[in-house]
């Protein structure tokens, strides 16, 4: 039987942006259906999407994060490995997992920023829980 909850990972940096990616993703899931799991930051993500995807629990998992230029490590390399260590999780373990995972190109902490980001989020949250469903529809008609 293909389980009916959602796993959904949120990184603690900028988390007034990232959970914004929650609430989009609870607008078509309801917040009933989905576990919500924090992470420190975005790199501890993969780790945890595994450990859910494998416990059988969980349709799909979706995991936010927001990696900016601190001008201390170079951010491109975090996001890379965040990415590249979530589509791992789900290929090792046969369940979805699904990234909100943005690095963009020109981040400031500014009001006008702040507010783009935080919309576009919102978005992808949505766009994520369309996915999610849309996975576990069509590997439900598989299973059949």
């Amino acid at each position: 039987m293909t389980p009916t909850r959602y796993a959904f990972i949120k990184a603690n940096w900028h988390s007034d942006i990232v959970s914004r990616a929650l609430e989009g993703f609870c607008e078509l899931i309801p917040a009933e259906q989905v576990d919500v799991f924090d992470t420190p930051g975005a790199f501890e993500m993969p780790l945890l999407a595994r450990d859910l995807a494998v416990s059988g629990r969980y349709a799909a998992v979706a995991a936010a994060a927001f990696v900016v230029d601190g001008g201390i490590y170079r951010h491109d390399f975090v996001a890379q490995a965040v990415v590249d260590g979530l589509m791992r999780a789900g290929l090792d373990t046969g369940v979805p997992v699904l990234s909100v995972s943005l690095t963009p190109h020109q981040y400031q902490e500014t009001d006008h920023h702040n507010a783009i980001f935080k919309a576009h989020f919102a978005e992808k949250g949505r766009e994520a829980a369309r996915a999610a469903l849309m996975m576990q529809k069509t590997r439900a008609q598989l299973a059949a």
